[in-house]
């Protein structure tokens, strides 16, 4: 199973794209064979089976505005995903595969070069960066040694190997067409590897690997207008996925900091208003949550963040990258401008769990929810889609128990358009009993109640 930005094998929303697929001559060698029959036996065969709930439309008291009791049990089907995997601790029999590869499995099977067949376990995923991680006790196991992501350069000679359609230990080439793809609404954290090497439905999860053999991309996701391969392909850089996975084995989650801001790009009219030179780069903040480690360190609504820990960035996306990366407790330096002056600024950057509870007073409906933006998606069944998606629900909140789920994308809140995060905290205190959602959900379009 390969997520597409089309997204045509998990959800209806397509976004069309069509253009000529590029070819990268070989490098200065007769074969890359030598280097393939090392790490071929590293990358796997993931099938997983599973069932998922089926979205139905409810009808809606039209004198009150919430849906009408229903006594019919939902409706479930079974599913079955195929993907790919990359065994990178051989000893432990810990496999990275993508986490949309995985996701509502009740069985997972994994089946290794040498056709060996074997159960796995999950031992944990992360949907906000699509990076899942699966155990398996095997002996004689080869693991795939780590490059440097951080190190590629457009233009670098990269293969992918995967199981695309199922047709497993398939090998495609090409090179790194670019880098730090960033505002693709595929997932929540985006840092995208991009190529021409051949990526379809069935790689994802699978290695994209330099001509030396080393692990720099988990393939994830491609464009395309009908489903198959036509010259761009997306993988997670090795560097984020690995601290991805190393919170998953340690903890079976992502204990994933937060700052504490809404920002936006710096737009040529932005520089103009804040009388900033042209050749400035950054990203405006709009928001700062209250008792957040934006807010004690003392940033304000209208700083231009410059960069973070020497990084520098350029939108929100890399922000909420490099953020969303660190460990709970990190500190973190800042270089902004306010008012034409540049300042460094420091701050400890704390957990969602410890912000989710000072923001549970001011959005008691949303406690426990993590959003992302979702611009000028096309749909086959809703057509132009902006709203809010939802990476992840946590148990046992309000959220939860109405029945919002991940993937879900929310573009109206209590009988008004959402067409981003800031709208929706506006929206949700318009009434203080109950929030009243209207979301998109695969093919259909239903609404909760959250009390």
């Amino acid at each position: 199973m390969l997520r597409t930005i089309k997204l045509l094998l998990l959800t209806p929303l397509a976004f069309f794209i069509c253009i000529n697929t590029l070819y990268a001559s070989a490098p200065g060698t007769e074969s890359i064979a030598p280097m393939l029959k090392k790490v071929m036996p590293a990358v796997v065969n993931v099938r997983a089976e599973g069932e998922v709930t089926l979205a139905r439309n409810l009808l809606i008291n039209p004198k009150t505005g919430e849906p009408l009791p229903s006594n019919s049990k939902p409706d479930t089907r079974p599913v079955m995903q195929l993907g790919s995997g990359v065994i990178i601790d051989a000893d432990h029999g810990y496999i990275i595969t993508n986490a949309h590869v995985v996701r509502n499995a009740k069985n997972i099977t994994v089946t290794l070069n040498d056709s060996r067949t074997f159960k796995a376990k999950l031992i944990g995923d992360d949907p906000g960066s699509d990076i899942a991680v699966l155990r398996i006790h095997a002996k004689e196991l080869s693991a795939l040694p780590l490059g440097d992501s951080a190190k590629l350069q457009v233009g670098d000679f990269v293969a992918a190997i995967g199981s695309p359609y199922g047709l497993t230990q398939t090998v495609t080439s090409g090179i790194v067409s670019a880098l730090q793809r960033d505002d693709l609404n595929i997932e929540g954290y985006e840092n995208f590897i991009q190529t021409d090497a051949a990526i379809n439905p069935g790689n994802s999860g699978g290695a994209l690997v330099t001509y030396a053999g080393k692990l720099i991309g988990i393939n994830t996701a491609i464009i395309s207008p009908a489903g198959g391969n036509v010259g761009i392909g997306f993988a997670i850089p090795i560097n984020m996925a690995y601290s991805i996975t190393e919170q998953l084995i340690k903890y079976g989650e992502v204990h994933r900091g937060l700052l504490g801001i809404f920002a936006q790009p710096l737009t040529p009219d932005l520089r103009e208003a804040f009388d900033l030179d042209s050749t400035i780069e950054g990203t405006v903040i709009t928001s700062v949550n209250p008792d957040s480690p934006a807010a004690n360190a003392g940033l304000r609504v209208g700083d231009v963040i410059l960069s973070i820990n020497k990084q520098k960035v350029s939108n929100p996306f890399q922000v909420r990258n490099i953020i969303g990366l660190l460990r709970v407790g990190s500190k973190i330096e800042l270089t902004i401008i306010r008012k034409g002056k540049t300042l460094e600024k420091t701050a400890e950057i704390t957990g969602s769990d410890t912000q989710m509870k000072a923001l549970q007073t001011a959005q008691p409906f949303l406690n426990g929810v993590s959003l992302s933006d979702v611009n000028d998606i096309q749909s086959t069944a809703h057509g132009t889609i902006k709203g809010v998606q939802v990476l992840t629900v946590a148990s046992q909140t309000p959220a939860e128990e109405a029945g919002l789920i991940p993937g879900d994308i929310i573009v109206s809140a209590n009988g008004q358009p959402v067409h981003n995060i800031a709208e929706l905290y506006k929206l949700a205190k318009t009434d203080k009993k109950r929030l009243l959602l209207n979301v998109i959900r695969g093919p259909g379009a239903l609404f909760i109640v959250i009390k």
